[in-house]
């Protein structure tokens, strides 16, 4: 028996685990969905499941201590204080890699200790009711899958009504049809749905023939990385990212963390996921295994900085009752820092504010907590913690282009020479660094799957975007929040002088606009028309849009991936000129 078939045989005698599963050990802890008992009781659904069931959108689980070294975080004034059971420690005791543990008694299978209820599956048809598999009997229930969730870069809608478990069960078989993976690797957020949806998707990754890997609860760049350190043929992260509570979606990788997006096989797993009607193994069912990331990740995070180089500053986090108040407590019990720790509980229903720091509204917490504090700085994470927003002392809000510059010089220091990718909408700010500090800018589309594939043909140490997206060669080319919040400690650290004084000679050079979104009715048309305006002014491109470059001012015009939008970033020499090129740009997308 070859050793594929060995692996859809696990009760075989000689059937034993492949050694790359073994390489950080299995986890010792599940996701809260993997708890309990397994719920299937001589063919019928336990009461206390069915209970589980019916109140599951109140149970988001608020697993992490909420408390703060250096000063605990109230919540902002109007909003309700985060809830949830605490203790001494960021982490349950026993568990200080981040792992949550397994409920006492709950059953175990032979082949891997894990809940038997880990490889079955009680799954709820478009009314909400359980439906119970059983041995050899296919089951056919139409699944909830709209096509519009398939996105650019990932899937995201609306849970139920765009998008169910049987959708997600369809995306996670479709995804091993089309590609064909023999390991991958699953987890999720901490959104109420996530659990169920990532089950759903290893069920039928496992059903198409794939080996899955469980990382459980985990960032989206913990998937990343799974897939990039383990060698494996892919991966799924369950996550609607930074979108509100009532979203569900997953992001795609192939091997090397590569994304799956739109123009890199999305549409075809759309395709074919619009096909399954049900639930059936399609030939041998893949091994599913939990796997225990977390060890592995935390070293790999803290690796990119000296953390003898770090001095105990103050810092305000704002986690958002995101994944960052998981992913955050491992890694700063290995810091000096000061951490003011805010909203640490990952809370699904995000009782304080939406996980979008892009926004200015769910910015004014950050900034005033850290003019509240007298914080060195404060750092703000989206929903799925793989996008980090800085402030800086005086509470003003860093642009994604500065931070881009700082992270590049900084890497530049350790790596002379290197190549760094960023986007076009871009300030100057980002090439002048690079050149000054001795790299090679290289100017880009914008979109990670663009920008990894990239940094893939040229060997770039760093890519960065304006939108809070920041790629590291050395982690597998992936994006990643943690590391760029401990890159700014590190650089504040090793400068010595405040993050607004580091600042000042960026804000006194470069004077942006930001990104200003219009409603348009006809995006072709008009981005014609903006050429033939301007285009006489300055040099033309067209590689994501319409750029154009005049020397004292340059902006870009590119439509929205997914709205009739037009998005306009616009940068000049002086305040005064940005402002008059603003308006008179705004003005001609508007009529």
């Amino acid at each position: 028996m070859n050793d594929r078939a060995a692996v859809k045989s696990p009760e075989n005698p000689g059937f034993k685990p492949k050694p790359r599963f073994a390489k950080q050990g299995v986890a010792s802890a599940l996701p809260r969905a993997a708890q309990h008992p397994d719920p299937v009781q001589n063919g019928r659904v336990s009461s206390n499941t069915a209970k589980a069931d019916k109140n599951r959108t109140q149970t988001a689980g608020p697993w992490f201590d909420s408390g703060s070294v250096g000063g605990e975080c109230p919540p902002p004034p109007g909003l309700s204080a985060c809830k949830g059971p605490r203790s001494a420690s960021p982490l349950p005791s026993g568990h200080a890699a981040g792992r949550i543990p397994r409920s006492p008694g709950a059953a175990s299978s032979k082949l891997s200790g894990a809940p038997v209820g880990l490889c079955r599956s009680v799954r709820r048809g478009a009314v909400g009711r359980p439906i119970v598999d059983q041995p050899g009997v296919a089951v056919s229930i139409r699944a909830v899958l709209d096509p519009k969730v398939f996105k650019a870069y990932d899937v995201r809608g609306i849970y139920p009504t765009e998008v169910d478990e049987e959708g997600a069960y369809a995306i996670g078989r479709a995804f091993v049809e089309q590609f064909e993976p023999e390991k991958i690797a699953v987890g999720h957020d901490m959104r109420v749905t996530s659990p169920a949806m990532a089950a759903a998707v290893r069920d039928g990754a496992a059903d198409a023939g794939a080996d899955v890997l469980e990382l459980g609860l985990v960032g989206t760049e913990m998937v990343y990385f799974a897939v990039g350190e383990l060698e494996l043929d892919g991966g799924a992260a369950v996550t609607a990212s930074h979108n509100p509570k009532e979203y569900t979606g997953m992001k795609i990788v192939r091997r090397g963390a590569l994304p799956v997006g739109g123009e890199s096989g999305l549409l075809d797993i759309r395709d074919r996921a619009l096909k399954i009607t049900g639930r059936s193994e399609s030939g041998g069912r893949g091994r599913v295994e939990p796997y225990d990331i977390w060890p592995a990740y935390v070293d790999r995070v803290l690796s990119f900085v000296d953390v003898e180089a770090i001095k105990p500053l103050r810092v305000v986090i704002d986690a958002a009752n995101g994944m960052a108040g998981a992913m955050l407590p491992p890694v700063l019990e290995r810091l000096p820092i000061k951490a003011v720790r805010c909203f640490f509980e990952p809370d699904g229903t995000f009782p304080n504010h939406p996980p979008n720091p892009l926004l200015p509204e769910n910015r004014e917490f950050i900034v005033a907590k850290t003019l509240e504090e007298g914080a060195d700085l404060g750092a703000a994470f989206d929903g799925d913690a793989d996008r980090c927003f800085f402030v800086d002392d005086t509470g003003e809000f860093v642009p994604g282009d500065f931070v881009t510059a700082l992270l590049a010089a900084s890497l530049l220091e350790k790596e002379p020479g290197a190549k760094i990718i960023y986007d076009l909408r871009a300030s100057w700010a980002v090439p002048e660094t690079i050149e000054r500090g001795g790299g090679v800018p290289l100017i880009n589309r914008v979109g990670h799957a663009f920008i990894k594939q990239r940094m893939r043909e040229e060997g770039a140490a760093f890519g960065g975007e304006v939108s809070g997206h920041y790629y590291f060669r050395e982690f597998s080319q992936a994006d990643s929040g943690v590391v760029p919040f401990l890159l700014m400690l590190e650089l504040v650290s090793k400068q010595g002088r405040k993050l607004s004084e580091i600042l000042a000679d960026y804000r006194n050079r470069y004077f942006l606009t930001g990104e200003l979104n219009t409603p348009v009715a006809d995006v072709a048309g008009k981005l014609a028309e903006l050429q033939q305006r301007f285009g006489s002014e300055g040099e033309v491109s067209h590689l994501d849009g319409v750029s154009i470059d005049a020397g004292d001012w340059h902006m870009n015009v590119r439509p929205s991936n997914t709205e009739p939008l037009l998005r306009l970033n616009l940068e000049a020499r002086t305040p005064e000129l940005m402002e008059r090129k603003r308006d008179e740009v705004l003005a001609a997308i508007r009529s």
